[in-house]
């Protein structure tokens, strides 16, 4: 086995299976671009459900007006 055997075959693993997916939408983006950009649009909503989400956090924390800190004001 050869440097140039080692390669050409962890080029042809991703060529020839882990890319297939990438392959797939690649084919599928000439007839129609919504389909292939599904992904895209499923991962934009997550992120801006996570947002919202955080957001919402952030705002219940700075309303929140009891005093949650414990070290001594006046020492």
């Amino acid at each position: 086995m050869t440097w140039r055997d080692l390669w050409e075959g962890i080029a042809s693993l991703f060529e020839n299976t882990l890319l297939i997916p990438f392959n797939a939408l690649y084919k599928l983006e000439l007839e129609s671009w919504f389909l292939a950009n599904t992904v895209s649009w499923i991962l934009l909503i997550i992120g801006a459900v996570a947002f919202t989400y955080w957001m919402l956090q952030l705002r219940k924390f700075n309303d929140n007006t009891d005093i949650t800190y414990t070290f001594d004001e006046n020492p």
